[in-house]
């Protein structure tokens, strides 16, 4: 009799392939799946830099330099130039060279603090200031009190005493170093002398010994005022003495000192960029645009402040000074022309040859 052929059941369940035929994924050790993650982040890095490169190409703007004024043409009888004025063109300013304004409000007064003169050579990395004090003599009186008539007015009477045409101001609220130094974290600096002076006029009071500390951004602004100390003898105002040496012109190499340090310190920190952008934006008044400020971000980061650095301080000599109509503008400080020709031909001069007397219009009493 023939076998029957059994038929599974629709609701007998199939049979599956035994679990050793079927295939299995390739473990990833945890080593590759680490670098695939590092990849991916790196490709995504990238493509931020590029965005970002091209995005700074695209608004830094190469600043403009400030001409020399051209003297009056000299006319022969025939009314054409002359044969010598046709055959020199004169000197010209060095390419990549820039000139500024630096200058910091006295918070009691209004008048100009701090007054510099800064040459960024683009091309050799190097950096000159000079500092003018802020007494200097002028005809019309201190150098300081232009500084009321705007940052503009004070730029053209600074090209017109030292003879270097300025390409750019920038002018700090003070309260923007204290800003700057705190995100930094402080600077380490030598203080150079001992400071103890106490201005109950202006709840003003400044102590530190001398030698390296540790500066927050008050400490920083305190060190940078101070010109007296007033622990001598009898009671205030009598006990006021000099805290330098040599008076205003000490404190103005120590503002060169400080000014140094923070720069160096905010280069050295480029992750900051941000942080400095803000600070600028709230706390600087300049005529530079916002793309000459990011063409010079580039060279200024690779700037070696240890080799490329130098700063000087206007020579002079103390005088009392009355001008022609009876005011007395009391101590001045006048320049020497001969030592101010040279400070400024070797730390600011912007032109490809060298500055004479002639450049130079410094008043003397």
């Amino acid at each position: 009799m023939a076998q029957r052929r059994r038929v599974p059941s629709r609701q007998e369940p199939t049979r599956r392939e035994p679990p050793s035929r079927l295939r299995k994924k390739p473990r990833v050790s945890p080593a590759r799946r680490a670098w695939k993650i590092f990849y991916r982040i790196l490709v995504a890095l990238s493509a931020v830099i590029v965005v970002l490169f091209c995005a700074y190409r695209l608004a830094a703007k190469k600043p403009e330099q400030a001409q020399e004024p051209e003297p009056p043409a000299q006319e022969n009888p025939s009314g054409s130039l002359s044969p010598e004025q046709s055959a020199d063109p004169g000197r010209q300013r060095r390419e990549g060279t820039y000139t500024f304004l630096l200058a910091a409000s006295d918070q009691s007064s209004g008048n100009a603090d701090t007054i510099m003169v800064a040459a960024y050579d683009t091309e050799a990395q190097t950096v000159g200031i000079v500092s003018v004090p802020r007494d200097t003599l002028l005809e019309g009186g201190k150098i300081n009190s232009v500084y009321h008539k705007g940052p503009e007015a004070l730029a053209e009477t600074v090209t017109d005493l030292l003879g270097v045409p300025i390409d750019y101001y920038i002018t700090v609220d003070v309260e923007g170093f204290v800003a700057l130094v705190d995100e930094l974290g402080g600077i380490d600096f030598d203080v150079p002398v001992r400071m103890s002076y106490d201005d109950p006029t202006q709840d003003l009071h400044i102590h530190y010994e001398a030698g390296m500390q540790h500066l927050d951004g008050e400490d920083v602004l305190k060190v940078a005022r101070c010109r007296n100390n007033s622990d001598g003898p009898g009671s205030y105002p009598d006990n006021v003495y000099l805290a330098y040496p040599d008076g205003d012109i000490g404190r103005t190499r120590t503002q060169q000192q400080l000014i140094s340090a923070i720069l160096k310190k905010a280069l050295s920190n480029p992750q900051k960029l941000n942080a400095y952008v803000e600070l600028f934006l709230e706390y600087v008044d300049t005529d530079l645009e916002f793309g000459e400020v990011l063409w010079f971000a580039q060279p200024a980061l690779g700037l070696d402040f240890s080799t490329g650095f130098s700063s000087a301080t206007l020579e002079g000599e103390n005088v009392y000074y009355v001008d022609s109509s009876g005011y007395r503008w009391g101590s001045c400080y006048q320049l020497d022309p001969e030592a101010a020709l040279e400070t400024v031909n070797s730390l600011i001069n912007p032109f490809d040859e060298p500055m004479t007397a002639d450049d130079l219009n410094i008043f003397q009493k």
